[in-house]
């Protein structure tokens, strides 16, 4: 399933749904497709550019907006996807989250 069909499926109230997502967002960014929700960004050979590429694409993808402190705050794409989870949760759609 590619990065868009995954978008297309994924339910803004399912956590598991937006791991799978961020995670291949992961694995598109870092030229890696052996990450799992549990890989490190730092240890996968991620730096400032490659975060700007993912929350641009989680951005895309949700059509929110997402810092890139967050990438760097939440290494895994399952503690990013907790922490996205949880802001759209809070907020009405379209409101940027910073």
């Amino acid at each position: 399933m590619t990065v868009q069909d995954q978008t297309v499926a994924w339910d803004r109230r399912s956590t598991a749904g937006l791991t799978e997502l961020i995670t291949g967002l992961y694995q598109e960014a870092l030229s890696n497709e052996g990450l799992d929700e549990k890989a490190d960004f730092f240890e996968s050979g991620g730096d400032s550019l490659t975060a700007f590429q993912i929350t641009g694409r989680i951005q895309e993808a949700l059509g929110t907006e997402i810092a890139v402190a967050l990438v760097f705050a939440y290494p895994t794409p399952g503690e990013l996807a907790e922490i996205v989870a949880e802001e759209l949760a809070e907020a009405p759609a379209g409101v940027a989250h910073e």
